[in-house]
């Protein structure tokens, strides 16, 4: 299986460059309703992801008080602690399961590490649902048979 097939592309995804402020990304998630977000070079390579946990975290570590003072802080001053890796968009199902595991979402880069978008866990869990009813009505299609 072609783990494009699953994809949301970059033009559908809410992402923030390098250079943005606390605030900007602080909007932008709460605009989209969004737990964590990927984070890009100037040139649209993928860096990490920062969370929710990250801005909390890091608005009381940098001493935050308010929104006016985090429109001054640049979004690299900001701590990440989970690492979310990228999956290549030639890789296999296999690879893709490994980080969704422990992943709300996997981002994928091209072969030059250019972000060109994200497969949510949700999609993967869709996929494997329907795979293993399939294999279940196959399994009772061959049991009645074998009866007979």
């Amino acid at each position: 299986m072609n783990i494009l097939f699953f994809l949301t592309p970059k033009s559908e995804v809410a992402y923030i460059f390098e250079n943005e402020t606390l605030r900007q990304t602080l909007e932008k998630m709460e605009h989209r309703k969004f737990s964590c977000i990927p984070l890009l070079s100037l040139d649209g390579k993928y860096t990490g992801t920062i969370s929710e946990g990250d801005l909390l975290w890091g608005m009381k570590t940098l001493n935050v008080p308010d929104l006016k003072t985090s429109e001054g802080i640049s979004i690299m001053a900001v701590p990440r602690r989970a690492t979310y890796k990228a999956v290549h968009a030639n890789s296999n199902m296999e690879d893709l399961l490994d980080k969704a595991i422990n992943q709300n979402y996997v981002p994928v880069v091209d072969d030059q590490g250019y972000f060109i978008g994200i497969i949510t866990r949700k999609e993967i869990i869709k996929y494997c649902y329907k795979e293993l009813k399939k294999y279940a009505e196959a399994s009772e299609t061959s049991e009645t048979s074998a009866s007979k």
